[in-house]
């Protein structure tokens, strides 16, 4: 089967643009269609100032809400990044492939970095290496497919590169992935910036649904939202950002097209209340789930062990193949059975 790798990260709470764009495919489609894995990112949270037990609560909150969301442990694999080793083995390998200009070339480092120094500040360096890290995420499971956004297309395409460059260097170790957007609200804006993705991290609370606002915070949101000059409800987004990013939440929670829908409301107060309604339906069947999900915490402890557990099996051959390839000396038996029996008697 073709596998899939995608993940969340816990910098802030789950989001709708997070929902329609990503969680919901990966429970309807590819969980069914593919070998798939499905990755609580932490390590990635730590490249900004953070508190540590926020991360660890958001941790927790993300793997809750993809079990609540529809990830079944029975179809697919569903883990924490922390707990596989792998991934921070692999990065390494991968940073002595990558160079710094790439790195420096990514989107997300030079707006980051950009904003620090204004500030008089800097970034640290985790921020520049991270996607490396999301090419090892990817690489390590032989992953032949990505489920993103296009805002991280750009990370997938590193990650290509990468596995190319190492293979051809090192001998083939790395299936090469490609990146799979959806094709319906891939990029779930911000309600007061149409122009701005409704991300997690982001500030601007009232701009933002959250998969676990109450159905009146949601409405009342919904209600607020920007929209343009004019009266006439028409899907463009270039002229008409703030009632096209309704139109196509609307499209994503009903199952519409957004041109085809702009035809049936004939003012923005309308359109938005239908597009309330049908974001509280969406999300409601998730916050039930949620609910009954954080009443049994041994179930998601398990399922995240387990899931550790299978993601591990897979992705140790990968990496070992790696280390080999690239020229480190093999740990002998011998070697490994003295480094546990060293462990065991320490502790």
């Amino acid at each position: 089967m073709t596998r899939v790798f995608s993940g969340v990260k816990p910098t802030g709470h789950l989001t709708l643009g997070n929902y329609l764009g990503a969680m919901r495919r990966w429970a309807a489609l590819d969980q069914h269609e593919s070998d798939a894995l499905f990755c609580v990112v932490d390590l990635h949270a730590l490249t900004v100032d953070h508190d540590p037990a926020r991360v660890r609560r958001l941790s927790r909150q993300a793997a809750t809400l993809l079990l609540a969301a529809g990830l079944d442990p029975k179809l697919c694999t569903v883990f924490v990044q922390s707990h596989v080793d792998e991934h921070a083995r692999l990065s390494y390998l991968l940073e002595c492939v990558a160079t710094d200009g790439e790195m420096r070339r990514m989107i997300q480092y030079r707006e980051k970095a950009a904003r620090e120094r204004v500030r008089g500040g800097s970034v640290r360096l985790s921020l520049l290496t991270y996607p490396v890290l999301m090419a090892a995420d990817i690489l390590a499971y032989g992953t032949d497919q990505v489920p993103v956004g296009d805002d991280q297309t750009q990370h997938v395409e590193l990650a290509r590169d990468l596995a190319v460059r190492f293979n051809q260097r090192y001998g083939h170790t790395f299936v090469v992935p490609r990146a799979t957007p959806p094709q319906v609200a891939a990029r779930v804006m911000n309600l007061q910036d149409p122009t701005a993705k409704m991300g997690k991290s982001d500030d601007s609370g009232p701009g933002i649904v959250y998969l676990l606002d109450e159905p009146d915070v949601v409405r009342k949101k919904v209600m607020r939202a920007v929209t343009d000059s004019g009266r006439e409800v028409v899907y463009d987004r270039a002229a008409q950002p703030g009632v096209a990013n309704l139109l196509e939440i609307l499209a994503a929670c009903s199952g519409g097209n957004p041109s085809e829908l702009s035809g049936v409301y004939e003012s923005y107060g309308a359109l938005k209340s239908a597009t309330a309604e049908a974001v509280v339906e969406v999300l409601r069947p998730v916050q039930e789930r949620h609910r009954e999900l954080c009443a049994d915490p041994g179930y998601v402890e398990g399922v995240l062990r387990d899931g550790a557990e299978r993601a591990r099996a897979m992705a140790r051959p990968v990496v070992d193949a790696a280390y080999r390839a690239i020229g480190l000396l093999p740990a002998s038996a011998a070697t490994t059975a003295a480094a546990a029996a060293d462990i065991e008697v320490t502790a």
